[in-house]
């Protein structure tokens, strides 16, 4: 179906690019075989690294007209291939188109390439006062990636996600065609949204060149507790009860100790407690002193009375350090902890998490397998990670498409989905037909079909 890379076609893209951006053989390293959790791998043909809107659209057209795949890759802090060149051929990366285009103070937007890094436009945003709400735990992420994933992250109970901060999209779309979609615009009823099909369409669709970004003023103050609880369940049960206070929280946080331990030993920095089960972190952002320490007071009287053991105020800057930067690491210190590991990204209603978490507490036991698990129990998102410790390749692989199968399934009778924030990339694509049926499959099909009818983009993907 594709055509393989050949001497011509190598000496064409360098006629397109300097020859020190075209990569090939040996010159292209091991790291571009996989994203970061490493499961799925295949090195690509050829690397370019493209610096312009104008060179990601000259390679489109070539790769197009001679249907050679191409796949768009940023950080590669994916979790699920979706940044792996299944079928060889081409690899953009676009971490070199790393700058910040305009900040338009009036209309509360800031204009970026899609290979800047989320924690230097957060940086950027404070710096001029201004806050970009989306807040996922990989901070070296770009925001291509984010774009291309959705990527919710800890704000969102508050916020939202990086759909409701995109306000417009440079794309190339497979062939080579220059689109802009959105603008500065606040409302849009005009036609069709392509903007939101680019969103989440993991690089299926087009290459994201540009991206419009709303901000919002910067909160003057933020606070955080530290609330611990004597079990799991008393801990998780909580999060509904604080949801129906109608407390402006901006974060909802879920862990357990386990965890926790894991990310002192990974970064070798004391937790400010690890006594007890379970976790919740929540924060509260404002710029009114009075309205932050009244919601403050208000959820951890809360929390008191359903049990809770403490709750320790996060407001210094040390124990904001020792809590968050924990919190931040809590995938990298599980996959440190375990030879190989996969993560289930569920999302389910926010009143069904605590049935989902003791549902994989049964998992573990009736596989004798360990499942440690951390989540945005605000908005129900949960990273649960299955650990193959000392399995062989045999047990590993039975027992962790097993632990799959029994998550999704439960995931989907309590009226939730495969993917919160990560995405379905080539890991997840068998539970998203699972879960969506085959009418909206097919309806995905005939997108893709519309917009990349020769499928050069990304193939093997989602559902392709």
């Amino acid at each position: 179906m594709y055509k393989q890379v050949t001497a011509e076609d190598i000496a064409y893209l360098q006629s397109i690019l300097p020859a020190e951006r075209v990569l090939t053989g040996d010159k292209i390293a091991e790291d571009y075989s996989h994203d970061e959790l490493g499961d799925v791998r295949r090195m690509p043909d050829v690397l370019l690294k493209v610096l312009s809107t104008e060179e990601v659209s000259a390679v489109m057209r070539y790769a197009n007209g001679q249907r050679i795949p191409v796949v768009v890759r940023g950080s590669g802090t994916g979790l699920v291939g979706a940044a792996v060149a299944l079928e060889g051929g081409i690899m953009l990366e676009t971490t070199g188109m790393n700058h910040i285009l305009e900040l338009d103070e009036e209309n509360l937007t800031v204009t970026v390439q899609p290979g800047v890094l989320l924690m230097d436009l957060a940086a950027f945003a404070e710096e001029n006062d201004f806050l970009y709400p989306p807040d996922p735990g990989e901070k070296s992420a770009t925001i291509g990636g984010n774009i291309s994933t959705n990527a919710g992250g800890m704000r969102a109970v508050k916020y939202g996600v990086t759909r409701d901060y995109v306000r417009g999209l440079t794309v190339v779309l497979p062939d080579g065609s220059v689109e802009r979609l959105g603008g500065k615009v606040v409302k849009n009823s005009t036609g069709y949204s392509l903007l939101n099909l680019m969103i989440g369409s993991e690089g299926t669709l087009g290459v994201i060149t540009e991206a419009i970004l709303k901000l919002i003023p910067l909160p003057k103050i933020t606070e955080s507790l530290l609330i611990p609880f004597r079990s799991v369940p008393e801990g998780i049960r909580t999060v509904p009860d604080i949801i129906k206070s109608k407390a402006s929280l901006t974060a909802i946080e879920f862990f357990e100790r386990e965890t926790v331990l894991f990310a002192e030993e990974y970064l070798g920095k004391k937790f400010p407690d690890t006594h007890w089960p379970a976790y919740l972190l929540l924060t509260v952002d404002g710029s009114d002193r009075a309205v932050v320490d009244h919601e403050m007071e208000a959820v951890a009287r809360l929390c008191m009375e359903h049990g809770a053991v403490d709750a320790y105020l996060v407001d210094t800057d040390e124990r904001k350090d020792s809590v968050w930067k924990p919190r931040g690491a809590f995938l990298e210190a599980i996959k440190a902890s375990t030879t190989e590991m996969d993560e289930c990204d569920v999302v389910v209603p926010r009143s069904k998490v605590a049935e989902f978490i003791e549902y994989t507490h049964d998992i573990a036991k009736e596989l004798d397998v360990r499942i440690p698990s951390f989540g945005h129990a605000g908005d129900g998102n949960l990273h649960v990670y299955i650990c193959r410790d000392g399995l062989d390749e045999a047990a590993w692989r039975e027992r962790l498409t097993r632990a799959f199968a029994l998550m999704y399934d439960r995931a989907n009778e309590l009226s939730g989905l495969v993917s919160g924030e990560h995405g379905i990339g080539f890991a997840k694509k068998q539970y998203m037909a699972e879960t969506v049926g085959e009418r909206q499959v097919a309806l995905m099909r005939g997108i893709k079909q519309v917009f990349d009818p020769n499928h050069i983009l990304n193939p093997g993907k989602l559902f392709d």
